[in-house]
Parts: C-alpha cells; sequence; structure tokens
C-alpha cells in the first residue's frame, strides 16, 4: 500500500463546504492509492510529466483528448509531435498529414483543422508563444473553458478548475453541487473549493470517475465516499 495522501484536513474554524471538499480530495486520493493500479497518469498528467510542462504540447493534447479514450491519446498525440515539435512546424504542415496522423481519434477531421489554425494564431499573433491568460486561450479555434483552463494547470501552474464529464459528474453525485451544466459547475466549485486545492482537483477527480465513478455501474462497493454520496444513498433506497 502507498502511503497516504499528502491532503491534510484543517477544520480550525474552516467553512463546512471547504472542510467537506479537503475530506472529499482525501478519501479520493487514499482510495486510489490503496488500490495501486487504479493510480495510473491521466493523459494530461503524462503529457506534463513527459513534455515537461510545454504549454504547446499540453494545448494541442488537450484539444485532441476531447471525446477520446486517454489511451488513445497518448500514442497519437506522440506521434503527432514526433514529426511537429512546435507551433510554427504545425502551422505549416498539409492538413491531410495531420489527419492521416490522428485519424484513431474522435472528430479527427474538425481537431485536425483547429489545431492547425491555432498553432497558426500563436505563431502570428502569440510571436510563436502559447499565452498564459485566460481570454488569450479562449481566442484560440477548438479552446473553451475546460481546455483554457487545463492549460492554466498543466503547462503554467496556474490556479483553475478544469470541469470536464468526470469532474462535472462526480461533483453532482455526491451533492457538492446541483448544476446542469460543466460552466455552471466551474462556478460553483470556484466558490467552494480552496485556491490551493485547485491544481489537483481536477487529476483527482479524472482518475477516479475514469476508474471508481464510472458513468454507468460505479464501484461504490470499493468507493471511500459512500457515507457522504448522495447518488449512493439514494442508490440504496431503491
Amino acid at each position: 500500500m502507498k502511503k497516504k495522501s499528502s491532503i491534510k484536513l484543517q477544520n480550525n474554524n474552516r467553512p463546512q463546504e471547504l472542510i467537506k471538499i479537503e475530506n472529499i480530495l482525501d478519501k479520493m486520493e487514499t482510495t486510489l492509492n490503496y488500490f495501486e493500479n487504479l493510480s495510473r497518469l491521466t493523459a494530461l498528467k503524462e503529457l506534463q510529466t513527459e513534455e515537461d510542462n510545454d504549454p504547446f504540447k499540453i494545448l494541442i493534447g488537450t484539444i485532441l483528448s476531447a471525446r477520446s479514450r486517454d489511451e488513445n491519446t497518448s500514442k497519437i498525440v506522440r506521434k503527432l509531435f514526433q514529426k511537429y515539435k512546435n507551433a510554427l512546424e504545425l502551422s505549416n504542415a498539409d492538413l491531410n498529414d495531420i489527419k492521416s496522423i490522428i485519424h484513431s481519434i474522435g472528430f479527427y477531421n474538425t481537431k485536425s483543422e483547429r489545431i492547425k489554425q491555432a498553432s497558426k494564431i500563436i505563431v502570428e499573433k502569440f510571436h510563436g508563444i502559447v499565452p498564459s491568460e485566460l481570454e488569450d486561450l479562449l481566442s484560440l479555434p477548438g479552446v473553451g473553458r475546460k481546455t483554457a483552463n487545463c492549460v492554466l494547470v498543466y503547462a503554467f501552474n496556474k490556479p483553475a478548475i478544469p470541469v470536464d464529464t468526470h469532474v462535472h459528474r462526480i461533483s453532482n453525485r455526491i451533492g457538492i453541487v446541483k448544476t446542469q451544466d460543466v460552466k455552471k459547475t466551474e462556478e460553483e466549485l470556484i466558490k467552494i473549493v480552496d485556491k490551493k486545492y485547485w491544481l489537483i482537483l481536477n487529476n483527482i477527480f479524472v482518475i477516479y470517475g475514469q476508474n471508481i465513478c464510472l458513468p454507468i455501474r460505479p464501484k461504490c462497493q470499493i468507493c471511500s465516499l459512500k457515507g457522504i454520496c448522495n447518488f449512493y444513498t439514494n442508490q440504496k433506497k431503491i
């Protein structure tokens, strides 16, 4: 068994919502560490590690990862960057060649166009350097709030809360928030999550969502959040 989570609870008169989030993160990490086979890196965390926080590669990797399995994304991203190593090279790449490289990823036609367009804008408008401000990132083709926030967190180490399907689903299942869309989930989490945890929240929630709190047939039997989870409580009543 690996060492216990480094996240410590600080219950000294903290708001209840903040205490609950800290408790949730602690339980998630402890469970993932206990089941060592579940502690694999996500595609973005793996890319961050392998590419030494390279903002351009993390940006392109995040765009490509949308609606794609992590395993496939990691393989395709490596293959793409073996040939095109920076924004200038990718902006000058033949579109059909990009498509042939990433064709096994979902929506590859659209994604090929977007990563080529984004690379061109980065070269022409930002002098080949991926911007580190949210609004600038949002101006790039194929970049929504989740992607922009992922770049801030994984490339620039800037506090943000990237909300993908896992973060949205788990937050609502447990009962941290009651929201209908990812934008509202982000807004609510910003209010109740201590900023010092923003950098780690996405990674922990994604690993947990991929391995334990699954979209269909979640593994409630090994989940350490049963005692505070609305979804589990309601399922027991059925």
